[in-house]
Order: C-alpha cells, then structure tokens, then sequence
C-alpha cells in the first residue's frame, strides 16, 4: 500500500497484520480523488488547505492521501490499537505530525472539535455505523456547512443518501459522495 499522488507519492504505509482492518487499496484511493478532483462540484478547492476528517482512520491511508495532495490538516479517528500503531508510524514516516491529530476513540464518543471541509468515512462493512457517526459528528460539530462527505460501504449494502454527488462500486466497495446539509 503506498501514497498514489502528491508530495508523498509512492510513500511506503504500513497495516497490521490480520483482517481487523481493511485498506482502501490503492486503485480505490486513486479512484475517489480523481472523481473529487474533476468534478464540477468539487475540484482542486475541495482538498486545497482543506482540513479533513477521517473516521475509521485505519492506516490513514485516505487522510495521508489528503495531505499529500495539499490538504491543510487531517484529524484521524480510529479505537483499533493495531491500526493506531499503524496509523502513527505512517503518520511519522510521512513527517506530517504537526498537521494530525489522532483521536483513539470510537467515533460515539467523539468530543466537539473543529469542523471538517472535507470528511471520509470507511467503517466496518454491513453494521450500519455511517448513519450512527454521522449523527455524532453532527452534534460535536465536526463537519462544516457543505462540507463534501465520502462513505466507503460494501457493495451490496443500502443506498446512504437518495441522490448522491457520485457513486462508483470497485469490487467489494461502494464509494459515495454527497453534501453535508
């Protein structure tokens, strides 16, 4: 798994060893940033200094990704104690420990913060935790008006929102984009 674009492109991470997590590979990743990239909706102004949100962090590989691209900050949010070891190597290998901050915690209990413009969600598959972090995120003011929120879901789970920015499936996954209201 590496960095696919940016100032880190080609950039080493790390995983745990196991299926407890689960990278978003790096097609998928080179996927979703080119449709956020060329879309009249989004463009170069949505991950220009944006500050990102990334629950169910991982690896960090989509936050990273962010940062590499030219993001401003990324906070990470991730409970997994292998991927959060994980997660903070990538981090230092990327030197970008001064533009992330990692909450270990479940998303549930996540404490107000400053609003995100750009938010990725990847949880685990089929337990219906998009909708339920969402809700918290909302309440601890996290994702900012208009903010542009990509879930990544399995393919065979319920639509997420009724007319979605973007949708693209690659193998086992569904990616969506829609607007924070």
């Amino acid at each position: 798994m590496r960095i696919v674009a940016g100032q880190w492109r080609g950039r080493t991470l790390s995983a745990p060893s196991g299926t407890t997590t689960r990278p978003t590979a790096d097609r998928v990743r080179q996927a979703l940033f080119d449709i956020l990239l060329h879309a009249p909706w989004a463009g170069r102004d949505c991950i220009d200094d944006a500050v990102v949100l990334d629950v169910f962090a991982g690896t960090g590989a989509i936050g990273l990704e962010s940062l590499s691209r030219g993001a401003a900050r990324v906070t990470f949010i991730e409970q997994d104690r292998a991927a959060l070891a994980a997660l903070r190597a990538n981090i230092a290998a990327c030197r970008a420990e001064a533009r992330c901050e990692v909450l270990a915690m479940d998303v549930a209990r996540v404490p107000a913060g400053e609003p995100a413009s750009l938010v990725f969600l990847d949880p685990p598959y089929g337990q219906g935790l998009v909708e339920s972090a969402l809700k918290r995120l909302r309440v601890a003011n996290r994702i900012a008006p208009g903010a542009l929120v990509v879930a990544e879901c399995g393919r065979d789970e319920p639509a997420l929102v009724i007319d979605p920015l973007a949708e693209r499936t690659h193998g086992a996954a569904r990616i969506t984009v829609w607007r924070a209201t």
